[in-house]
């Protein structure tokens, strides 16, 4: 897995941890910050979210990745509920998926959310009554996203992820849950994952690789271009399995240990902090997910993402006891 040069220097706990990226430092534009927090709990999420949250205003979606029915590694429900409960006038949002599941359809979806007991609010299938067009700008491979319409109702949006293994993302981190998890069930999945209307038997995701990892960059730039400031990512380093919430049962037991809860305003830095405190993991906890990451050439989300300019890799880590 190709991955920066970069040190860590611990100071004493709320310390800034310095992160230095090699000679290329003068020509960067100014670090990002990213919070993060080894308090897996619902308050320890809570204290990284309030370093976050400044323009985060009016009518709020939350998007979190409801999972299929049972999965093992999913977001706690106490973790979800307290973060909802925290914000006024806040809903937990989706959409349907692309491939054949328990997800599929918004019956299904409902039944799956009932399942797994997302049911302390309400939860806004975004593509239920229809999609949206939200507008890319400078994307290489698209001018605009099919979205699920009801998007347009909110003024800010949090997107709370559960960061982990994705079987042809490499990983799934906030660029993926909205860059998926935003595009409605029928026409954006399909636009992302490359497919345009063409009929495939079986698993309808083709491991593109980097050209996957594009059409993702772009599609989240859709959504992050349509909050501007009113959107802030949150990433939760827990049962990181190698495969996505999307494998409900099936999904491979993790074998990395629990590192966190991090925080940031943008994307790509909370994403690429993930990835380097990956790195820090002894070899056998993170062999598995960072070959996962590596054949799909996951980290070129990363690239591709500051290249297009949706945010920079590069940040201070600031640690919140």
């Amino acid at each position: 897995m190709k991955l920066r040069t970069f040190f860590i220097m611990t100071v004493l706990a709320g310390a800034v941890l310095s992160v230095h990226v090699g000679a290329q430092d003068q020509q960067t534009p100014p670090k990002a910050k990213v919070y993060f927090t080894r308090d897996l709990s619902p308050g320890g999420l809570l204290k990284v979210y309030n370093k976050v949250n400044a323009d985060i205003t009016g009518k709020v979606a939350i998007k979190w990745h409801s999972g299929e029915p049972k999965g093992p590694n999913i977001l706690p429900i106490p973790m979800v509920r307290a973060l909802q409960s925290s914000i006024p006038n806040s809903t937990l949002v989706e959409t349907n998926t692309l491939y054949p599941g328990e997800r599929q359809t918004t019956e299904q979806h409902r039944k799956t959310l009932e399942t797994n007991g997302w049911t302390f609010c309400p939860v806004d299938i975004m593509d239920e009554e229809g999609t949206t067009m939200l507008p890319i700008k400078r994307g290489k491979h698209f001018t605009e996203m099919s979205m699920g319409k009801n998007i347009l109702n909110y003024d800010s949006m949090v997107v709370l992820t559960h960061f982990k293994g994705h079987a042809h993302g490499g990983f799934g981190g906030s660029i993926k849950n909205i860059a998926i998890g935003c595009a409605d069930g029928k026409i954006g999945k399909d636009m992302v994952h490359g497919l345009h209307g063409e009929k495939v038997e079986g698993n309808p995701y083709p491991a593109m690789k980097a050209h996957l990892m594009e059409h993702m960059v772009e599609s989240a730039m859709a959504t992050v271009n349509h909050f501007g400031k009113k959107i802030t990512f949150v990433n939760v380093m827990r049962n990181m399995s190698v495969d996505c919430d999307c494998a409900g049962i099936e999904a491979e037991r993790p074998k990395a240990r629990d590192v966190g809860i991090l925080a940031s305003t943008d994307i790509v830095a909370v994403d690429q902090a993930c990835l380097d405190l990956l790195e820090k993991l002894p070899e056998e906890e993170k062999h598995d997910l960072q070959e996962r990451i590596s054949s799909r050439e996951g980290e070129h989300q990363l690239e591709y993402g500051e290249e297009m300019g949706l945010g920079t890799r590069h940040y201070e880590l600031i640690e919140v006891p």
